[in-house]
């Protein structure tokens, strides 16, 4: 297969350098060049048009957030969020503003490359603990029966969103059925036909939806 082109922006040279070293030594991948704030980014992006930028979030003139942003709005390439901050706002300011994934940077380098291949083939990532906090969020916003600014339920049935509030729930298709008193496959059909709808490619994308109105 053809190889991914990635681009890495971080303030720390130390984090730029390894990140390079190891997607350099495998031939599926391609670092077209690398950037220390948001503004350099930028114009390395709009350049060389990297399939799947690694975009850390605070760094000097331009943060990774206001970076996300340009990004998505010029569709100069997938960003996949890097940071040591388990920041619930911030992961939600990366999502709202078009972010494909969100990690900690505690990864190792296989776990590095194996998100980078999911953003790339269209599947939205996000470290487990990450995923608890929001799905924590989607269990008040289910209580209010209020969906995040942005998600448009017209177009569902009742039992569709049901469906998709307990998907954002973090509720696996066996809890799903159980809750709603359905059998596994017909959980399993309703999140096919709703993936397809929203033109989604995977469940967490569909929680992100739900919760920030953001696909």
């Amino acid at each position: 297969m053809d190889r991914i082109k990635v681009m890495i922006a971080d303030d720390s040279d130390f984090v730029r350098d390894g990140m390079k070293i190891i997607l350099d030594v495998d031939d599926d991948f391609e670092v077209l060049g690398t950037a220390a704030n948001g503004r350099e980014l930028l114009a390395l992006a709009e350049k060389n048009r990297p399939d799947v930028i690694l975009m850390d979030i605070q760094m000097p003139e331009m943060d990774g957030i206001e970076a996300t942003k340009h990004i998505v709005e010029k569709d100069l390439g997938k960003v996949l969020i890097l940071t040591t901050f388990d920041d619930d706002e911030l992961v939600q300011q990366a999502l709202r503003n078009g972010a494909k994934g969100y990690l900690i940077k505690n990864h190792t380098p296989e776990h590095l490359k194996q998100m980078i291949r999911s953003v790339y083939n269209g599947t939205g990532v996000m470290e487990e603990s990450l995923l608890k906090t929001l799905a924590g969020r989607a269990e008040e916003k289910a209580a209010e029966n209020v969906p995040g600014s942005g998600f448009d339920p017209a177009g569902y049935s009742e039992r569709e969103l049901d469906i998709v509030r307990a998907v954002a729930e973090g509720l696996s298709n066996k809890e799903i059925a159980a809750k709603l008193y359905i059998s596994e496959g017909t959980v399993k059909n309703y999140i096919t036909n709703i993936l397809a709808k929203e033109d989604l490619s995977h469940r967490t994308a569909l929680a992100v939806y739900y919760l920030t109105g953001r696909k």
